[in-house]
């Protein structure tokens, strides 16, 4: 198949052939999504937005974020809760009953596992955090801490914490599945006992389901949401070990659920899921947050785009080339610009702090599409004004846009 034909068939997969609905979305479009990405990945950075409120954004425009706190974070006999966290592309919200899944022995072994001499040197401890979590949860580590009266104050390091024993152990007991999260105050994840939050038929599942079976199953998920896919792109959606992966996708094509095809241009065997379907024209704009699953394995994006694309918030900021938290922006299925966005919410302003144009890109045409996005973003945001800061070669034009001549 030509490239352009991959590239249509990968972003139907990812859900940007739909229009976005007519009025407010709700639990239904949420499902829909999920249906198809199979997973939103979390992060602690908020310059913007969370990166896990902005996929559905990109995709089904302005939405109530309590939408996605409700699915992942409460539950009812209403609205029963629908996504469960755990480590799957990175740290994630997945649909619940894909848990038992990530658990089967596909995955590649966790960072959490350098805890588990932890966990084996103090079995007490592990025996008395479980007991709080029991009486308490949801928890945080900090309470926990405090409850266990066992607690220093915490160190920074670098780029990342130096996490007090309880901490790595409640990490250790995540990993393992012991405990979940029960909810989240702010951004604080609040630890409680997994068979307190899962369905006692998903805990069930878990003892029964074999590596074999959750990597065919997984890799399938992973195949769903990308259409057609080279064997690591396949394998990176959910970070599988390569020869469980290997594997699975081989006998996907035997049972006919993946197809093998050759893609122009890209050089290596691919693979398209025989459901995966290829729209004539894929029209609309949106804009990807780093972590869009569209476009979070670089060598893909550049292989699919013809986009070079890098975070670069540990970049310093003189060597930046485009930004610290750069979204690329989406026009008509292609690529064609980025921005460096920053919710500056004291001063009620969606703030553009550079603004590139892609070489091939109608830069008039881009700087009108992307400057209404931004502002039905902002709106999203509830920010009252957008500003570009005069930086990169899309921004006059974007700056006359938004503002006007």
């Amino acid at each position: 198949m030509s490239a352009d034909v991959a590239r249509r068939i990968a972003l139907a997969a990812q859900g940007f052939a739909d229009p976005r609905p007519a009025s407010a979305p709700g639990r239904r479009h949420l499902q829909k999504v999920l249906s198809r990405i199979r997973l939103l990945q979390l992060d602690s950075v908020n310059v913007a937005v969370r990166a896990h409120y902005m996929p559905l954004f990109s995709r089904l425009g302005a939405y109530a974020p309590s939408l996605v706190d409700d699915a992942a974070w409460s539950h009812s006999a209403r609205k029963p809760r629908l996504l469960v966290e755990y480590w799957a592309h990175e740290a994630s919200l997945v649909p619940v009953e894909d848990w038992p899944l990530l658990h089967s022995g596909a995955k590649r072994p966790g960072w959490w596992r350098n805890y588990t001499v932890v966990a084996e040197r103090s079995p007490r401890l592990v025996d008395d955090i479980l007991a709080v979590v029991k009486e308490l949860g949801p928890v945080g580590a900090g309470a926990i801490e405090r409850a266990l009266a066992g607690g220093g104050p915490r160190a920074k390091d670098h780029w990342g914490w130096n996490w007090s024993e309880v901490k790595k152990v409640c990490e250790y007991l995540f990993g393992e599945g012991v405990l979940t999260t029960g909810s989240r105050r702010g951004f604080e994840r609040l630890y409680d006992l997994s068979e307190r939050v899962l369905p006692p038929e998903v805990l069930a599942r878990r003892a029964s389901v074999s590596a074999e079976e959750g990597s065919r199953e997984l890799v399938a998920r992973a195949a769903t949401a990308l259409g057609v896919a080279t064997e690591p792109d396949l394998r990176d959606y959910y970070r599988l070990q390569p020869q469980r992966s290997r594997q699975a996708v081989a006998e996907l094509v035997e049972a006919g659920v993946l197809e093998p095809v050759e893609v122009q241009g890209w050089g290596v065997p691919a693979y398209r899921h025989v459901e995966a379907r290829a729209p004539r024209r894929i029209t609309g704009r949106a804009l990807l947050c780093p972590f869009d699953p569209l476009i979070w394995e670089r060598a893909r994006t550049e292989r699919i785009f013809d986009f070079f694309y890098r975070i670069e918030i540990y970049v310093p900021a003189p060597k930046r080339v485009h930004g610290y938290y750069v979204f690329p922006f989406l026009l008509d299925g292609e690529l064609v610009g980025r921005v460096d966005l920053k919710a500056d919410r004291a001063a009620g302003v969606l703030r553009v702090q550079a603004a590139h144009s892609e070489p091939t890109a109608d830069v008039g045409r881009v700087a009108v599409e992307l400057a209404a996005e931004l502002r039905h973003m902002a709106d999203w945001l509830g920010l009252d004004d957008v500003e570009v800061v005069p930086r990169g070669d899309l921004a006059p034009a974007l700056k006359v846009a938004v503002t006007g001549p």
